[in-house]
């Protein structure tokens, strides 16, 4: 089998990375684990379980899944996140690959789940993602939020990878929370400015996207859930955009008073 490294970005996720580790060993035979700045026990575990931990300040989702790369001992890599594992039709279609042509990457679909619940409605299912790729011709975007792979080809494999997203419905909502705060730093990081309207058009149009165009209104409890969400996702990322630049011009305004 040709030999792959699997990466994995972290901060704060003890409860995930020893599972996450040895769903990777399964196909891989490097483990380089890239933290930025846990505060739990996840580098100990990490290494523990044999991985070899890198400390990287966040950079953004993007960059930071991409800082690992060069200092990879294989041209193809596996990247998953913390909280996903390899489902056992995955691991024989990774072995079963030649992996022969760098220009190929290859498309898993994701499995999300909340607690025990596989959330299927509104778009949640397939979920395709690309996660195996030669760094020779491919890689992660350099987008701070919400990164995929380019590459010159992708391969659908059918095969899954179990995504265990939300530990529970309250959990959903920290997790809403955590990233929309991440997505507005990006979005400030790259330049965009506040806007009044954002948050209420964005918000709106991920519900009609979610309920109508994903067929969530037919879909019962979970396409509700997800169309809401979403929607409110969208609207706090957008918010808190405008939080920042606000919060800025104070600071500024503080400094010059």
């Amino acid at each position: 089998m040709t030999p792959i490294t699997g990466i994995i970005i972290t901060l704060n996720e003890a409860d995930n990375i020893a599972a996450c580790i040895a769903s990777l060993q399964s196909v891989c035979d490097e483990i380089l684990v890239v933290d930025s700045g846990s505060q739990d026990d996840t580098v100990a575990i990490a290494q523990r379980e044999g991985a070899s931990v890198l400390h990287q300040p966040y950079l953004g989702d993007g960059p930071q899944k991409a800082f690992a790369v060069p200092q990879a001992k294989h041209d193809w890599i596996l990247a998953l996140d913390a909280d996903e594992r390899l489902e056992d039709d995955a691991v024989a279609a990774i072995r079963g690959l030649a992996l022969d042509d760098a220009r190929q990457a290859y498309r898993f679909n994701r499995r999300n789940f909340a607690g025990h619940h596989w959330i299927k409605a509104a778009g949640f299912y397939p979920d395709p993602v690309t996660r195996l790729y030669n760094r020779t011709t491919s890689g992660y975007l350099p987008k701070k939020a919400h990164s995929s792979v380019a590459a010159p080809a992708v391969v659908d494999t059918g095969a899954h990878i179990r995504h265990f997203t939300y530990r529970d419905l309250s959990h959903w909502i920290q997790r809403i929370d955590a990233l929309s705060s991440r997505d507005a730093w990006a979005m400030k990081e790259g330049g965009k400015g506040p806007s009044a309207w954002r948050p209420t058009l964005h918000a709106a149009s991920a519900m009609l996207r979610k309920l109508v165009f994903k067929g969530g209104l037919l879909q019962g409890q979970d396409g509700m859930t997800v169309a809401m969400t979403t929607a409110f996702h969208a609207y706090m990322k957008y918010a808190k955009l405008n939080e920042l630049h606000e919060n800025e011009r104070a600071r500024d305004a503080s400094d010059h008073g």
